[in-house]
C-alpha cells in the first residue's frame, strides 16, 4: 500500500546527541546562545563553498585575476573579502586537458574553511585519507569522475602551513557566461578535486 502524505522523519541519533550536548552547555553557562547562533550564522551563510564558487567564476572571466590567484592565492582570495581562520597559506592548483589535480590531506584534515565551509565527513575519513594517495583513480571514479588515462594526476596534500584549492576547468560552451550564472557550476567537490565542474539540468535555461 502506498501513501500520498508525506512523513516527518525523526532526527537522527547524531542530532539529537548535539542538541542535547548544546542544551547542556547553554544550561552550564558554558555557551552563550547568541555567540553560537552568530558561528553557525557564519559558517552557513559567510563561511563556505558559495565563496570559493566565487573565486572560481571569478578566475574564470577575469585574466588578471586568475594570474594573481595562481602566484598569491591567499591575498587575491583576501581581495575578494575571504580572509581568516583555515584561510592562510593557501595555494591554488589548476586543472588543465592533460593535469588533473587532487587535495587530501594525510594527517588530519587541514582544509581552507574560508572558502569551502566545513569538511566534509568523507574528507576527514581514514581511507579517503590513504586512498587518495594509493589509488587516486579508484576514489575519483568512486565520485563518477573518470579521467582519460592520458591525463596526468596530481595529489596535493594540504598541511597547517598549506591548504589548497582546485582550479576547475570552465564548463565547454560557457565561455560567455557572466560570473554569477558560472557560479553555481561550482561545487564543493570540484574544488577539492574528486569532482569536475559541470552543468546541470537547468543550467541551460535563459537567464531573465
Amino acid at each position: 500500500m502506498t501513501h500520498d502524505h508525506d512523513h516527518t522523519e525523526p532526527p537522527s541519533d547524531l542530532e539529537l546527541r548535539v542538541k542535547a550536548l548544546e542544551s547542556l552547555l547553554i544550561e552550564k553557562g558554558l555557551v552563550n546562545p547568541e555567540t553560537l547562533n552568530a558561528i553557525i550564522d557564519t559558517y552557513e551563510h559567510k563561511v563556505g563553498p558559495r565563496n570559493g564558487a566565487h573565486v572560481v567564476a571569478k578566475a574564470w572571466t577575469d585574466p588578471e585575476f586568475k594570474i594573481a590567484l595562481l602566484n598569491d592565492a591567499t591575498e587575491a582570495v583576501a581581495s575578494l573579502g575571504y580572509c581568516g581562520r583555515q584561510g592562510e597559506h593557501l595555494k591554488v592548483v589548476e586543472n588543465t586537458n592533460d593535469v588533473h589535480n587532487l587535495v587530501v590531506c594525510t594527517l588530519c584534515s587541514c582544509y581552507p574553511w574560508t572558502v569551502l565551509g566545513l569538511p566534509p565527513t568523507w574528507y576527514k575519513s581514514a581511507p579517503y585519507r590513504s586512498r587518495a594517495v594509493r589509488e587516486p583513480r579508484c576514489v575519483l571514479e568512486e565520485f563518477g569522475t573518470r579521467l582519460d588515462s592520458t591525463v596526468k594526476l596530481k595529489v596535493w596534500d594540504s598541511t597547517s602551513e598549506m591548504r589548497y584549492l582546485v582550479l576547475p576547468q570552465q564548463p565547454a560552451g560557457t565561455e560567455n557566461w557572466s560570473e554569477e550564472r558560472l557560479q553555481p557550476l561550482v561545487s564543493r567537490n570540484s574544488m577539492i578535486g574528486v569532482e569536475l565542474a559541470h552543468l546541470s539540468d537547468d543550467s541551460n535555461e535563459p537567464q531573465s
